[in-house]
């Protein structure tokens, strides 16, 4: 066999062997797959077809939001060491609902999943057959350990509370989660019908997952704010997070943003502006960003292939990514009070 032939063959076997991996060809009923409820699959399966998409988003902080310490203890991003952290807890006696002393600390062994890795971490613990937030979190920027709910711990579930913005496929009704991360289905929504279709049912794949990217700006934006948020479920008692809703949904129809005329002075400034973390998109929408038509995906990458990760996930680090527009405000960067232009500091507080 000639050399052109041979490399033609080689190609034509590759491309058959990556499209019989990426969906079965055969005759498949489209009805049958999509009379079935929508169901998750995880990110190994969209891995298959979305090989440098997954690669990437393995990059980001998503990816490692929630992490399971029994799998992989190099999760822990610190040592639980018991002294040392009741030496920290008991410097802030006087904050402290629980005598420092008295406080629940989990030994490794009980720890099920890690919550973050950059900015701090919190540990989940299980009790009773259901999974806490153990009462205490580290700090990583201090290197300090701090209290968390340490009166009230074991009495807010993790799952309710927060589980769906840290996990993926959250089922309150049987308190169960499709994995630990914010994974591939959690801005595209449940996968079931789109990994079931054959690669020649173009038009159908492409009708039953949501790409971000082809929505209008005003829905794709509220994916970011199903979780980049506080408030309460509309939809489910007691739950932290918009319980019912599905890339592409209208928020609001299941989740109500924390303000300060409702009576939370604890997160908010009298000017509706945000004094707790997790709420850009609260404080996006009263932006002149918002007005503008500048969101979330205009600065912060999801997973771009491509672009060397960032620690808050924009396209360049720092204020570099506002002299991108700025640019009358990079010529005259020196400040009153200091020499350096560190916009970020304080016009994008976490």
């Amino acid at each position: 066999m000639k050399p052109a032939n041979f490399i033609r063959v080689l190609l034509v076997t590759f491309a058959l062997t990556t499209l019989m991996a990426c969906g079965n060809d055969q005759a498949v009923d489209l009805q049958a797959i999509m009379a079935q409820p929508k169901a998750y699959v995880g990110s190994q399966t969209c891995k298959k077809c979305h090989l440098e998409h997954y690669d990437s988003w393995k990059m980001t902080m998503h990816s490692r939001m929630t992490q399971d310490v029994q799998e992989n203890r190099d999760a822990l991003i610190v040592e639980i060491d018991e002294k040392k952290i009741r030496e920290d807890l008991a410097k802030l006696s006087k904050k402290l609902k629980v005598p420092a002393d008295k406080i629940y600390v989990p030994k490794v062994e009980e720890i099920k999943y890690t919550i973050g890795s950059q900015w701090k971490q919190r540990f989940i613990v299980e009790k009773d057959g259901t999974l806490y937030i153990s009462p205490i979190q580290y700090n990583a920027d201090t290197h300090r350990w701090v209290n968390y709910h340490e009166k009230d711990w074991d009495k807010r579930p993790w799952l309710l509370k927060c589980g769906g913005c840290h996990a993926t496929g959250v089922d309150l009704k049987t308190m169960k989660f499709s994995e630990p991360a914010v994974a591939c289905e959690a801005c595209h929504g449940p996968g079931s019908w789109h990994a079931a279709l054959p690669k020649t049912a173009v038009f159908e794949k492409r009708q039953t997952i949501v790409n971000p990217a082809k929505l209008t700006m005003g829905v794709a934006v509220q994916i970011c704010g199903s979780c980049h948020n506080r408030g309460h479920a509309t939809k489910y008692k007691g739950a932290g997070w918009p319980v019912g809703y599905r890339p592409g949904k209208a928020l609001e129809a299941y989740y109500k943003s924390t303000s300060y005329v409702g009576g939370d002075v604890k997160h908010m400034y009298a000017n509706e502006f945000s004094k707790g973390h997790h709420q850009q998109y609260i404080d996006w929408v009263q932006s002149k960003h918002y007005q503008e038509g500048v969101t979330c995906t205009s600065c912060h990458y999801v997973h771009q292939i491509g672009v060397p990760p960032t620690r808050s996930q924009t396209f360049v680090a720092g204020s570099k990514q506002c002299f991108a527009c700025h640019v009358q405000i990079n010529k005259n960067m020196a400040h009153s009070i200091h020499s350096f232009a560190n916009c970020v500091g304080c016009h994008m507080p976490r």
